[in-house]
């Protein structure tokens, strides 16, 4: 039997050689396995051909991918900015044979169940999506050449450049690469970069404007590669009264009789040492770093806006919860652990950004990331030292100090909302009602008259409003007796008989929204008492408008960008006049702690604000004063005009008529959208005494047509009139063909075209009014008889104003 044994030995050590190798072989082997260069998430392996070399540790499991731009097209209408985020995927290694497939999970439709059948069977009915594919290295670990992945639109690059009409783009294979020395591992995310070069016909405006060579657009795409959190995080359900953001998807799982929509609340992981207390110490705060190459006095503004949010979370309960500190020596911005807050620069002004990387499957909030551009700022410089100027502030060290400490104000506020939205607050529009109500609305400077004198020192807020006490406790309070539903509740019920409303994004942006209260960049408890305020500021400022308005040494040709805010001060402002015509206000909320329905504007209110939109379109309030006029200087040479003056039609010089034309159409917009037209007609229909379409065509006709030009507004008052009717004919035609327009709408807008014809010829005025009067008789007159006759005219442009 022994015998035996020791014969089988004998055959079987030869195979285990085989298998395994001599000790020389196996050393050989050891030394031939490549090294990583970095180690981390993903580890990454040096290539000499330029490649990224990822080496992945396990297969099958979820992890999230995340796209960024480290560079921009530099075009704040394109929007394609440096520190873009992009979307949030949840993807995961895949290994088929030789193939590494990169595959991102369904994760719209999924089933919450311990049936594990039951899961199955929602992950078969819908589809995944197999990102990329690559082949597998030879060797251990496993290893793959991720490079072509970095090197393809992950973004959606090519699809911004075309929704924005920029042309249609495509990546150019040969002039794209990955970039193995931007790559960076650390032990919970994985940041990898591409260069990417999109080639096209380059006849977009927008990509002529920046880009060196508009037929080859080259930018950076960052892709972040990040780990799961660990589990122990608390969920909480979305509340559509909270004010904040939700990450959702759509559970087959839940009970019949409930919503199959999920929704969760976005949140940093918070807890207390004790849980049961209601207040103590936090487990680990948290902290939000500042870039040192931040400048001076920026760096120590953007770390004191950003730490107010400190006294909201310790007035929750959480003892030190929140810190703002510098970024530590050797410290990556890219690395996940850290919650960064970075000063970025572009060629102009655009769009600061607040962006997280959150779990989709629950809403953790894993990082922070707040980007703030450097050019936004000089715009409330420009606007602080033209007003400073034009209201006598004549020493230029004065209006310099006065103007840097209301952008740092600004710079300030703008901090701690960036910083609002990585904790997970959507904006609330309709917080400026209360004053500095919350960081998460946007806020105008709140200009205000001191006998002869303008006041700044009041500009901007200082420190979180009760609003955002409110987001906080909400947020993350946690509540150890299991009556987190209650408590909640509470605090909804608490902010609402304070008075705040909340209304975000969806319903505030659009020219026609109907809400009252929910506006970007206007102030005050009541918006037409705030406009009156406002209008006196500006008439005072285009009054006193002087050289003074322009820094030392800047070239004279500047005069007319400083014009341009001063002359547009009550731009926003408008806006929230024009909401109480055809307004209409709403709150969010569930059934039984919400009160449904809409809360028409009264009539007279609606009256007032007509009043006001029309008074607009007067040459008392269009004309320029004619020593404004004389100071015009056409731009120096070697400069030139900008997009953020007015256009000019007159060659080199200042072009008062365009000026104007924008002005009106400014104005137009707002008061001939085709929603809020709707609206008016539906208002009046239900209710006799709310003005009607009719009523709101008739004042417009009445306040620029057939109206004369003000006496007192100058030599070329006539010409200011005559320029605005233009407007106003070409702004109801072009609505008129509105196809959101309710059929009786654009009726009634065809039938007071009509009564503005017959008018006109009955009231043929004289001289430039004349020839005015009888070509738009004419045009009406085809355009009544055949619309594709007469080729509508777009509105003029408008410098653009956002953001501030």
């Amino acid at each position: 039997m022994n015998a035996i044994r020791f014969s089988s030995l004998l055959l079987i050590l030869p195979l285990l050689a085989c298998l395994f190798g001599s000790p020389d072989a196996l050393a050989r082997r050891k030394a031939a396995t490549p090294t990583p260069t970095q180690t981390g998430l993903f580890d990454l392996y040096a290539n000499v051909d330029g490649k990224v070399i990822l080496g992945v540790k396990a297969l099958d499991e979820p992890f999230l991918m995340m796209t960024s731009l480290p560079s921009g097209l530099g075009s704040n209408d394109v929007g394609l900015d440096r520190g873009q985020p992009g979307e949030m995927h949840l993807v995961e290694f895949r290994r088929v044979g030789k193939k590494l497939l990169l595959v991102e999970r369904n994760t719209r439709f999924v089933a919450r169940s311990e049936n594990a059948r039951e899961r199955a069977s929602v992950e078969e009915a819908f589809a995944d999506s197999v990102l990329w594919a690559g082949d597998v290295l030879d060797g251990e670990p496993l290893r793959v050449d991720f490079s072509s992945f970095l090197a393809s639109d992950r973004h959606g690059i090519a699809r911004q450049l075309k929704a924005t009409q920029q042309g249609d783009y495509k990546i150019d294979g040969d002039r794209s690469v990955a970039l193995p020395d931007a790559s960076k591992t650390f032990p919970d995310n994985t940041e990898l970069e591409g260069l990417l070069t999109f080639t096209g016909a380059g006849e977009g405006q927008f990509v002529r404007d920046v880009a060196m060579d508009p037929q080859a657009i080259t930018l950076r795409q960052h892709i972040s590669l990040v780990r799961l959190p660990e589990p122990g995080y608390t969920p909480r359900a979305y509340h559509p009264s909270s004010g904040a953001f939700s990450v959702g998807f759509t559970d087959f799982a839940q009970p019949l009789g409930d919503s199959l929509q999920v929704k969760f609340q976005p949140r940093h992981r918070l807890q207390r040492v004790d849980p049961t207390a209601e207040r103590g110490p936090v487990v680990e705060p948290i902290i939000y770093y500042v870039d040192p190459g931040t400048p001076e006095p920026v760096r120590s503004a953007l770390m004191e806006g950003a730490g107010w949010w400190a006294d909201a979370f310790d007035k929750a309960g959480f003892e030190n919860g929140f810190r703002v500190e510098l970024l530590p020596e050797g410290a990556d911005p890219m690395d996940v652990r850290y919650n960064v807050i970075q000063w970025v620069h572009r060629a102009t002004r655009g769009w600061s950004y607040g962006a997280a990387i959150t779990d989709p499957r629950n809403g953790e909030i894993i990082k922070g990331s707040v980007l703030l551009g450097s050019q936004r700022v000089r715009q409330d410089m420009l606007i602080a030292e033209a007003l400073l100027g034009a209201f006598g502030v004549s020493d230029p060290a004065e209006r310099h100090r006065k103007a840097e400490a209301m952008a740092l104000a600004r710079l300030r506020q703008l901090a701690a909302h960036e910083v609002g939205h990585t904790l997970g607050f959507a904006h609330n529009f309709a917080a400026s009602r209360h004053g500095n109500g919350s960081v998460m609305d946007y806020p105008h400077p709140d200009f205000r008259l001191d006998g002869d004198r303008l006041d700044l020192s009041k500009a901007y807020g200082v420190g979180v409003g009760p609003w955002d006490d409110f987001l906080v406790a909400h947020g993350y309070s946690e509540f150890a007796d299991g009556r987190a539903a209650q408590h909640l509740a509470k605090l909804r019920q608490a902010i609402r008989a304070q008075g705040y409303r909340y209304i975000s994004d969806s319903d505030a942006r659009a020219t026609g929204a109907s809400d009252p209260d929910g506006l970007l960049w206007d102030n005050g408890a009541d918006s037409i008492a705030r406009y009156d305020e406002l209008m006196a500021i500006r008439q005072r400022a285009l009054a006193g408008f002087n050289v003074n308005v322009l820094p030392p040494d800047r070239q004279l040709g500047e005069l007319e960008s400083r014009l341009v805010p001063i002359y547009l001060l009550h731009r926003y402002q408008l806006e929230a006049v024009a909401r109480q015509l055809g307004g209409a206000a709403f709150d969010y909320g569930n059934v039984g702690d919400t009160t449904a329905g809409t809360r028409i504007v009264p009539a007279d209110r609606q009256r007032a604000a007509l009043q006001r939109l029309v008074a607009l379109l007067g040459s008392e309030q269009l004309a320029l004063p004619d020593a404004v006029l004389k100071l015009m200087t056409p731009p120096s040479n070697e400069y030139g005009r900008t997009r953020e003056d007015f256009a000019s039609n007159t060659a080199s010089t200042f072009d008062p008529i365009a000026a104007v034309e924008a002005a009106a159409a400014n104005t137009l917009q707002f008061l001939l959208d085709p929603a809020r037209l709707n609206r008016v007609a539906w208002q009046r229909a239900q209710d006799a005494k709310q003005p009607g379409v009719q009523e709101v065509l008739d004042a417009l006709i009445a306040g620029s047509w057939q109206r004369d030009a003000g006496k007192d507004s100058g030599p070329a008052a006539v010409a200011v009139q005559n320029a605005a009717n233009w407007i106003v004919l070409d702004a109801l035609m072009l609505v008129s063909q509105d196809a959101k327009l309710h059929s009786a709408v654009a009726a009634s807008i065809r039938s007071a075209l009509g009564r503005l014809e017959r008018w006109l010829a009955a009231n043929p005025g004289s001289g430039t009014v004349a020839a005015s009067r009888r070509d738009a008789a004419n045009r009406i007159t085809r355009y009544l008889d055949d619309p594709s006759s007469i080729e509508l005219r777009k509105l003029p442009p408008i410098p653009p104003g956002s953001p501030i």
